[in-house]
């Protein structure tokens, strides 16, 4: 760099001529032409700065730095990890072992057959609340002045300000039971729960509540058949719900109970057949005001009734007929829970105008009913039209004569909106000549017992006809059961069946009398379908017949709001080909809902640690139905480790002795042996049950023998790791500072770790600990280091840094795999590594990285000393997702390199270092905005005007009053609606994001090149370090290239979908298994039974009251 000197010389010397002599230099020729050569001078420097960019940072310098700091990571996570040691042991006992392959065909039946049986005994029990229920129905004799004192499950164990218990309560033991998530119960005794709109001392109720009585015998007897019940209930058609084992209920924030049995899923599937169903509803000029609020609601509460086996589209009507969503002219859509939120929307945003004219709207319902049939499409059972109204005036009879008559094959309801009864009789007239029923709405009050009749109308063939169909539900959060209790956000499903009266005298009416059932937690059923069995990257997961998710451990029902989490507005109705989305032909989706048997490979993108890093799989799918249910089982096996299991022996003696290690645990998720059972053995952690089985002291408990006998044997081959790592620890010589925790996990399940850094030094405070899942063996996954480990080259240590935050500063995680390997297979035996402190990584670092001042340059192209703490150098450490574990920027620790400098990483895509590697995530949730349309279904509404805003203030004021008067203040959506008005901007929703993750090519070991961005060159050199997924870059920071190249971000982008693509996609019908029964028609079915107006007496105050507020919303 000789010419720095030589230009700034020759500037000087003609600043100080030119100071000595104004115009001398005009005439001198030699001065003349030294400064003449000046421009070329500068010029040449340039060229000079261009041609020695390309030599400034020595590729040589910087591979030796990353070998010698590969060398000195290899060294020190071996030293502190053991893994040679525990390979070496590995290796020692491959002469006793056996490495079978796994034949997943054979494995999904087995669990297959395991779920039936576990299912099966759910379903006997049900089958026995059933008869009971009946057979105490039939010699019950209905009590019209029966008083009777039942054990209403909100007023138990309280008192009055007297210290008297409150009527319909009194004392009612309650005890916390492991069995039932620690929640205080009485498995004694069954407990009623009436909703606050149903009064408690209705004669209805209190004959119910007496007559059911008689199931608290069969609910015990039936707990004590199968320990491993859950819940079990009677859902009451007139409302109240009994609940085994009694619980104290808790309301909402509000003092309110909103839960209706009626409006559950189980109890709506069990009731009725399967059903299509188009709703009609009238938006003339004469709806306007009080009674279209009470139409919407209508509408609403109808939609709620309905499910995944049911079909669904609505009309509005007036001078014309339109679809509410113009998308789904002509067809029928399945209600599920996306197509029902969406029409909840569409309802909300409904407007009167015009006079109504039913007739047309009667015609073009009958022709979508008649379509679908034809196409073979919607339910194929149950047809019915939902006529919502405040009165019918035309000459409608031609229509029902082309269409309906004789066979009277669609049931027309009727809903007639509003005080005036004017049209009442022709109303009730449609309903009663064409098999259904009318209802006669005049509050809001009285919409939710008017629209359940229909259920009941409908039920009429299956009660008389005596058909028992058993139902399963999809999987469902019933949080409102045990509200606020978080054990209550547990994935479920239910098995129900209806019951019926069997009395000779009511038997044409066909009275259903209400709904049996219990719960079968999800996470219970998967236990059938043990880790260890699967492998490292393989799980097991579950559908039902219309494709949705029942369990899957890349399933995410909940997302979090502030500081709480909720499930996601869509969670049970995730479809299989979401979570599955390399199965783009559907094929693995298609089979599995037909419940075939059978297999599929699939070559596989799949994130890990929280969608930051990826990974490529070959997963072969087996899968098959589970008898005499609606769902399908699939397993996943992944090629390479999860081909094969290894099976070693030892005795009992030896391995017991080593299991009771102290640094030693097995995963507290799994079941090693079933301790539900035995209410003796709820208590015991699976260690202990283990512990107490094998010494003797409880043989009887139902053990998993194979994998009790494979965490023996990896007891007693990790043994002799506790001795090394206490060895370390008491070493005169000292520990390196920094090193907190050795650890190693089979695939038994089994875990050792040691502490060499106390609580109070310690950094990783939450590693391996119960809160840190993601590092744990769960239902769900291994461990996050072992599966990462699985997939890098066995003895090299993978490196990188967890997500969250540490008590005072950042950690990394260095792991590498064990196996073992007899004739031609490997198995992977387990994984092992060390936790240290990120300072370990970076000391290391920066004193190779940094050449003396006395270093021999004669040999050396560039800058020599080369020193990465230099200002004009930038010097990184980046693994082989490309996130930085090492900067000068501290802070920059844990960021992905594109957002730190974009034009590097920029540079490394296009070389081909890095591959850009798009994700999709079909269970996302993003930002709303009053525009947006997320996976073509909004599911909130839109902003109101301040106009809309105080019209709901004052009709909800109204139905409150109404409410709160007649039956009590029963729902809070209302509210909760008005809150979200407010809130709209800071509400998420369900859509569809793609996302990319960034991966290193091995093959490329080290590459360099020269960035041009204007006026200056940026050069930078990056080397593969040794026996690592590291990489070292070395980057000349002088120039600064960010205004040609923007950061490159890994933040997730929302896809968006044009009108015709949303459009195909809500109207897209995907293959699905309709129920095997139908129950649509029986001859003895008295029909003349078709409803009557409802009476709903109000308060004086109300009735003065009321009038003029509605009179003045109608006039609005």
């Amino acid at each position: 760099m000789f010419w720095i000197p030589v230009v700034l010389r020759l500037v000087k010397e003609e600043m100080d001529a030119n100071a000595g002599d104004g115009v001398q230099w005009q005439r001198n020729g030699p001065r003349r032409t030294r400064l003449t050569m000046l421009p070329w001078m500068i010029l040449c420097s340039s060229l000079w700065l261009a041609v020695d960019g390309q030599m400034k940072i020595s590729p040589e310098t910087v591979q030796k730095w990353a070998e010698s700091f590969g060398k000195e990571m290899a060294s020190l996570s071996t030293k502190y990890s053991g893994a040679e040691l525990l390979q070496k042991k590995y290796k020692d006992v491959e002469g006793v072992l056996k490495i079978e392959e796994v034949d997943g065909g054979e494995l999904v039946q087995k669990f297959a057959e395991e779920m039936e049986k576990m299912l099966g005994r759910k379903m006997k029990s049900v089958k026995r609340l059933a008869e009971a229920a009946e057979e105490a129905d039939l010699y019950h004799e209905y009590n019209d002045t029966l008083e009777f004192e039942y054990y209403n499950s909100m007023l138990i164990n309280m008192a009055d300000e007297d210290g008297n218990p409150l009527p319909l309560g009194g004392e009612f033991p309650l005890e916390k039971n492991e069995h039932f998530s620690k929640l205080p119960v009485n498995t004694q005794q069954s407990n009623i729960q009436v909703p606050t709109n149903v009064y408690n001392r209705d004669t209805d109720i209190l004959n119910g509540a007496y007559m059911s009585e008689a199931l608290n015998d069969v609910f015990i007897d039936n707990f004590q058949k199968d320990p491993t019940l859950t819940w079990q209930y009677f859902g009451s058609s007139s409302g109240f719900f009994r609940l085994y084992p009694g619980i104290q209920w808790i309301p909402d924030e509000n003092g309110v109970v909103t839960f209706d049995c009626r409006n559950r899923n189980w109890y709506i599937q069990a009731a009725t057949s399967p059903k299509d169903v188009v709703i009609v509803v009238d938006v003339s000029g004469s709806m306007k005001g009080l009674r279209l609020t009470i139409a919407k609601h209508t509408i609403n509460t109808l939609l709620d009734t309905l499910g995944e086996n049911d079909f669904v589209n609505i009309i509005a009507y007036s001078d014309y007929v339109r679809y509410l969503e113009p998308c789904f002219k002509g067809i029928l859509v399945q209600a599920d829970l996306d197509n029902r939120e969406h029409f909840k929307l569409l309802t909300s945003e409904l407007h009167v105008k015009g006079e109504g004219k039913v007739k047309n709207a009667m015609r073009e319902s009958f022709r979508i009913l008649n379509e679908a049939a034809a196409l073979g499409q919607g339910s194929l059972c149950n047809q019915a039209i939902m006529l919502i109204t405040d009165g019918a005036m035309e000459d409608f009879q031609d229509v029902f004569q082309e269409f309906n008559w004789p066979e009277r094959r669609v049931r027309v309801f009727t809903y007639l909106i509003g005080r005036e009864m004017t049209f009442a009789e022709n109303v009730k007239w449609i309903a009663c000549n064409n098999k259904g029923y009318y209802t006669h709405i005049s509050t809001l009050a009285d919409v939710q017992e008017n629209v359940m009749e229909y259920l009941h109308v409908l039920s009429r063939p299956m009660v008389i006809n005596h058909d028992h169909d058993i139902i399963w539900t999809e999987a469902y959060m019933d949080s409102v059961l045990f509200n606020s209790q978080a054990q209550s956000l547990l994935l479920m499903t239910s098995v129900a069946m209806p019951v019926f009266s069997k009395k000779k005298e009511t038997l044409s009416h066909g009275i259903l009398l209400g709904v049996v059932g219990t719960d079968v937690a999800l996470k219970e059923l998967m236990r059938l379908a043990p880790r260890y069995k699967l492998g490292v990257h393989g799980y097991a997961y579950l559908i039902t017949n219309n494709g949705y998710i029942l369990s899957h451990p890349d399933l995410r029902p909940l997302y979090k709001e502030g500081k709480k989490l909720k499930p996601k507005p869509n969670y049970n109705s995730v479809d299989l080909s979401e979570v599955e989305w390399e199965d783009t032909e559907e094929k693995l989706r298609t089979a599995m809902v037909k419940g075939e048997t059978g297999t599929l490979s699939l070559d596989v993108r799949t994130s890990v640690d929280k969608g930051k890093r990826v990974m490529f799989l070959k997963n072969d799918y087996f899968y098959t139905g589970i008898n005499e249910t609606p769902f399908s089982l699939g397993i996943v096996l992944t090629r390479g480790y999860g081909q094969y299991i290894f099976v070693g022996n030892v005795s009992v003696e030896e391995g017991l002795h080593d299991l009771l290690a102290p640094d030693l645990t097995i995963a507290s998720e799994w079941t090693y042996c079933e301790t539900d059972i035995d209410p003796a053995h709820r208590k015991l952690s699976q260690l202990q049950a283990v512990v107490r089985y094998l010494t003797g002291k409880e043989p009887d408990l139902e053990c998993d023998v194979q994998l009790m006998q494979q965490t023996l044997f990896d007891a007693v081959v990790t043994a002799p790791m506790e001795a090394y790592w206490t060895a370390l620890m008491l070493n005169p010589t000292g520990m390196d500072d920094g090193i907190e925790t050795a650890f190693l996990g089979t695939r038994s399940g089994l875990m050792r770790f040691q502490r060499y850094a106390g609580i109070e030094k310690r950094v990783g405070m939450s590693f391996l600990t119960a809160t840190d899942k993601e590092n744990m063996f769960t239902l769900d996954h291994f461990p996050l280091w072992f599966r990462r480990a699985a997939e890098y080259p066995a003895g090299q240590f993978l490196y990188y840094m967890p997500r969250q935050d540490t008590r005072a500063g950042r950690i990394v995680i260095s792991t590498t795999a064990i196996t073992v390997t007899v004739g031609k297979k490997t198995a992977i035996a387990g994984a092992i590594g060390v936790q240290m402190t990120l300072e370990v990584m970076e000391s290391r670092f920066w004193a190779i990285a940094s050449q003396p001042n006395d270093t021999d340059c004669s040999d050396v192209e560039g800058i020599c000393p080369l020193r990465c703490d230099s200002f004009d150098m930038e010097c990184y450490v980046i693994d082989n997702n490309g996130f930085v574990l090492i900067s000068k920027q501290r802070a920059d620790a844990g960021t992905f390199f594109g957002e730190v400098d974009g034009t590097v990483m920029s540079t490394l895509i296009r070389m081909g270092m890095f591959k850009r590697v798009s994700l999709f995530d079909y269970q996302a949730m993003c930002k709303m905005n009053t525009h947006s349309v997320s996976r073509a279904r909004p599911l909130l509404n839109s902003f109101y005007a301040l106009a809309s805003a105080l019209k709901w203030f004052l009709s909800n004021f109204l139905l409150f009053l109404l409410e709160f008067n007649v039956c009590g203040f029963w729902h809070t959506e209302h509210f909760a609606d008005a809150s979200a008005h407010k809130k709209k901007g800071d509400l998420l929703q369900p859509c569809d994001t793609e996302y990319p993750s960034f991966v290193y090519e091995p093959s490329v070991k080290e590459t360099n090149s020269i960035i041009k961005c204007g006026r200056c060159q940026k050069m930078f050199v990056v080397q593969q370090i040794p026996q690592s997924n590291l990489l070292m870059l070395v980057v000349q920071a002088d120039c600064d290239c960010s205004r040609q190249y923007s950061p490159i971000t890994m933040e997730p982008k929302e896809v968006k979908y044009n009108s015709s693509v949303k459009c195909d996609r809500m109207r897209s019908q995907k293959i699905r298994r309709r129920p095997e029964s139908c129950h649509a028609y029986h001859p003895q079915e008295n029909a003349n039974d078709c409803g009557g107006a409802a009476a709903v007496s109000l308060s004086t105050l109300l009735f003065l009251v009321c009038p003029s507020i509605a009179s003045f919303l109608y006039q609005w």
